[in-house]
Parts: structure tokens; C-alpha cells; sequence
């Protein structure tokens, strides 16, 4: 029976890639699903898939990171975005068994109100354009030290008279060694395919190979991480003015072999002198860069956040400012339901 689940997953797993490498024709779409919806992961470098803590709000960058450890724990989460946009969820977790926890979640991303026009200009109306992820996941302590994961996501698209709907899942693993502190992770995000197009225009999903690593200093409350995403391509170019220091510098395609490699790469450091309390700094070379040809400021690509348990409630803040009129900000809150029953 074992044997025959494995083969099924096999091949399963292999028309997932298949499908996600196919569905690459497209143009790239649904990049939402980038977006964190932890505070303590947005607030290091907004990317991070190895932090080790007891707050459900991690597991949806990597469903490795669910344990039984979480049942009946309700995750909250809030966003203020960029241009105005609303970001909020859901996630609630449950034992499934000795070895296996299960997970629900909801993701609403919204981006406020735009005017709709005829093809000539002529203002028709407004409407509220919008995005919708439900997903389930399951994971499973493979040794006291290894666990996998799985997250089945269904993606809803709604953009006044378009929509479309999309099928992916996130596959995870991850290595913690409680003695040191050392967590080690691999995740495969976003691996599927649209069911229902744009119209007739196909639009292919952010897929992405990811490494992650945490590590605590062994005489000090410091943890540092560092994650590598994209690793599925090598070459990721961006925009810059020609000029810097002119205003009207025509814009250049840059790549080098250094940007290509930190681009690749999010840094964090975390003072955690206790389970209960964190700050964490993060510095995310790859956001930076985007925003090079905007009114970029100094502290574009770095975020701070932090948190604190008190019983059965954790919340958590943190905040970032890609540029001078975009700060944003996030807002978490997990709630331990069976502490409550106790």
C-alpha cells in the first residue's frame, strides 16, 4: 500500500512539473502568490522558509513547517500594500494523527477601486478587482527530525469582466536539529497550471525552487537565515536608469554575474532571547533592485519586524518601504484555541 502511494506521488509530482514547465509559454501572472502572509517572514526579507516557531502563520511559505504542534491554532493576518491594496487570511490547523497535521486556509488580495473604460476612453463605471487563494495542507514527520509537506492551492482571479482559475501546490521538506538550532528546508512553490484562462490569454504561475537556512548562534540569542529563491533560473535582469544622477536618464537592462547572484539571495539576522520574543531585520537585494528605477530610498529592500506570545495569544508587526510613497505594512495575530480549552 505504502509502495503504491509513493508511485502515485511520483507521478503526480511529474505532471505537476511538467505542466508548470508548459504553462511557462504564457506570460507571467498571478504574483501575488509571492507575497508572504507572515509578519515574521515579511519582516526578514519577505521570503524565508526555514524559521522554526509555533505560529501557523509560517506554514503558507512552506507546508513543511506545519506540525501537530499546531493543532487547533487559529492564524490571522492583515496587510496594507502597495497603491492602496488590502491583503488578509486565514489559516487553522488540527492533528491528523500521531505523526501528521492537516491545515485550511483562506488568502483575500484586494486592490481597491479602478474606473473601467470603453476602448475609446469613455469611463463606463468603477469595479474592484481581486484575488482569491483557498488551499489545504498536510504534513508528515517522516524521522524525528525530517517532516514533508504538501499545499493544494485553488486560485481565483477576478478583474472586472475577466477571470480565471488556477490549480498549484507547494511541496516542502525540511531538516531542524533542536540541539543546534539548525533548520535546513527545500520547497517547491507554486507547480501547476491555469484551469480557466484570461479570455483566451494564458497566463503561467510564479513557480519557483527555493533553499533555506537558520541557524542560532550557540552563545547567543541570535539567529541568522539566509534563503535562496529562483532557483529554477540563474539569469534575473532588471531596470535601471542609465544615469543616476539625471532625471531623465534613459532606462538599461542590467546583469552581471554579481547581481544575478544576490538577487537570488535574502539575508536576516533575529535577536530571539526567548520563545516568546523577537525582533528580526531582513535585507532583500531583489526588491531593492526593482525599485531602482522609482523613487527609491535608502532603506528600500530592508524590513523589520517583531513579536510576542503572552498565553494563548501571539501577535506579530513589521514593515517595510520599497520606496518613499510606498510603505507598507503587516499585522499578524495566533490565537491557541486549545490553550483556551484547558
Amino acid at each position: 500500500m505504502k509502495l503504491r502511494l509513493i508511485r502515485l506521488l511520483i507521478i503526480s509530482l511529474a505532471i505537476i512539473i511538467c505542466q508548470s514547465i508548459y504553462a511557462q509559454d504564457g506570460e507571467a501572472g498571478y504574483e501575488f502568490l509571492n507575497v508572504s502572509s507572515s509578519s515574521h517572514i515579511y519582516g526578514i526579507g519577505g521570503q524565508n522558509i526555514s524559521i522554526i516557531d509555533d505560529d501557523i502563520n509560517l506554514v503558507n511559505q512552506n507546508p513543511a513547517l506545519l506540525g501537530k504542534e499546531m493543532t487547533l491554532q487559529l492564524g490571522l493576518n492583515y496587510m496594507r500594500y502597495l497603491g492602496g491594496s488590502n491583503f488578509m487570511g486565514a489559516t487553522f490547523g488540527l492533528k491528523a494523527h500521531e505523526h501528521g497535521a492537516i491545515a485550511l486556509g483562506i488568502q483575500y488580495y484586494g486592490y481597491g477601486e479602478m474606473k473601467s473604460a470603453d476602448p475609446d476612453g469613455t469611463i463606463t463605471g468603477t469595479f474592484s478587482p481581486k484575488d482569491v487563494t483557498f488551499n489545504a495542507m498536510y504534513s508528515h514527520d517522516i524521522t524525528d527530525r525530517l517532516r514533508g509537506g504538501i499545499n493544494l492551492k485553488v486560485v481565483s482571479s477576478n478583474y472586472e469582466r475577466y477571470s480565471s482559475l488556477a490549480i498549484c501546490t507547494d511541496l516542502g521538506v525540511n531538516y531542524y536539529n533542536p540541539d543546534n538550532d539548525l533548520s535546513l528546508s527545500l520547497v517547491l512553490r507554486n507547480l501547476g497550471g491555469q484551469v480557466k484562462k484570461f479570455d483566451d490569454t494564458s497566463v503561467s504561475l510564479p513557480w519557483d525552487i527555493q533553499l533555506g537556512w537558520s541557524q542560532s548562534l550557540t552563545n547567543a540569542p541570535i539567529r541568522f537565515s539566509i534563503t535562496a529563491t529562483n532557483l529554477n533560473r540563474w539569469k534575473l535582469p532588471y531596470y535601471d536608469k542609465e544615469d543616476s544622477n539625471s532625471t531623465s536618464s534613459n532606462i538599461v537592462r542590467k546583469e552581471s554575474f554579481g547581481s544575478n547572484l544576490f538577487r537570488h539571495l535574502v539575508f536576516a539576522a533575529e535577536y530571539v532571547p526567548s520563545e516568546k520574543f523577537y525582533i528580526g531585520l531582513g535585507y532583500n537585494y531583489k526588491t531593492r533592485t526593482d525599485m531602482s528605477t522609482y523613487s527609491r530610498n535608502f532603506l528600500s529592500g530592508f524590513s523589520i519586524g517583531a513579536g510576542m506570545k503572552v498565553k494563548m495569544l501571539g501577535f506579530g508587526v513589521s514593515i517595510s518601504q520599497p520606496h518613499v510613497g510606498g510603505t507598507t505594512f503587516m499585522f499578524n495575530l495566533a490565537l491557541n484555541i486549545k490553550d483556551f480549552l484547558n
